[in-house]
């Protein structure tokens, strides 16, 4: 008689900043689904009370309802963005025993579902949902580029007729609802704490394909996530886009990080490439000779090795 395999021990990772209220509709949600064993919150010194609450789960009253799922929650001594948030996140999951980690951002909520029909997929390391606008489920909010090509598809039904076999393989949004198996994060390691944001997420999984990883995106799996807007601004005369973000902080992160990135895992040329590409923007596309300055600050940084210069622009 064969044996059944034995059953994962699957964690929640969950990173949150000042966003309660989203964090207690994404728990609520877990609380439903079946096959967690655990939910770990990591906490980025919110100031909104999340720490508070998160501390007082094990003061609630002997007859007060208790979640049906162990709730363990952990807040950062500083805010280290999401980076540091995953980084210790899946930490603290490969130290409690996970198999498989969980990961997701406070804003997200998966369908009661997703979880099940991600184990669902055979032989894979890395692999994850779609993430749907919460207002219009039939769009997705982070598009897919279908590996080796440059299509990019954009709402649900694309991404099943681009599917095979229910999942697209090579790709995935990660930490949006990715699953990560404990054999990966010993292969790899974690995620670079010192991107803060932007890119980190980018990056690991250009890890994990260096390293052979499965990867996929598993198309009748979903994470519902609030609209983000427009990804991309146009430049160039409408031949490509560019990442701009009013932000400076955001934009400080994307710079420095995507330098490296692109310098690590596709070489110089392409990075240079992003170098030129951000010239043109800030100095033809949208001309703004201090966020060029601010790009410079940070490529220069980065390379530098130095991931302090973000701290100027946290509020």
């Amino acid at each position: 008689m064969s044996q059944q395999p034995p059953e994962r021990r699957v964690v929640a990772v969950v990173v949150t900043f000042n966003r309660l209220s989203l964090l207690q509709r994404l728990l609520a949600r877990l609380d439903e689904v079946p096959e967690l064993s655990e939910i770990l919150v990591v906490d980025n010194a919110s100031t909104d009370g999340t720490g508070e609450w998160l501390a007082g789960l094990d003061d609630r009253d002997p007859g007060e309802a208790r979640p049906t799922t162990p709730v363990l929650g952990r807040t950062l001594a500083e805010n280290g963005g999401g980076a540091r948030g995953f980084h210790d996140g899946l930490q603290w999951a490969m130290e409690r025993g996970a198999d498989l980690a969980w990961l997701m951002d406070d804003d997200g909520l998966p369908e009661v579902r997703c979880l099940g029909r991600l184990l669902a997929e055979p032989g894979l390391d890395f692999w994850g949902p779609v993430v749907v606008d919460e207002d219009r489920p039939d769009r997705l909010v982070f598009p897919i580029r279908l590996p080796g090509r440059s299509r990019m598809v954009h709402d649900v039904v694309d991404a099943g007729r681009a599917a095979t076999g229910g999942r697209i393989d090579d790709i995935v949004i990660p930490f949006n609802g990715v699953l990560v198996t404990r054999e990966l994060v010993d292969r790899i390691g974690l995620p670079r704490s010192e991107y803060f944001i932007w890119g980190d997420d980018h990056e690991y999984r250009l890890r994990a394909e260096a390293a052979g990883a499965r990867i996929a995106t598993v198309v009748d799996a979903r994470v519902h996530h609030p609209a983000v807007g427009s990804l991309g601004t146009p430049m160039a005369f409408g031949r490509t886009t560019y990442n701009h973000s009013p932000s400076d902080l955001k934009h400080y992160c994307m710079a420095r990080n995507n330098l490296l990135n692109l310098r690590e895992y596709r070489g110089w040329p392409h990075a240079l490439a992003f170098v030129a590409k951000t010239a043109w923007f800030y100095t033809f596309t949208r001309p703004d000779p201090r966020r060029l300055l601010l790009s410079v600050r940070a490529m220069y940084a980065g390379l530098r090795g130095d991931f302090t210069g973000h701290t100027r622009y946290l509020r």
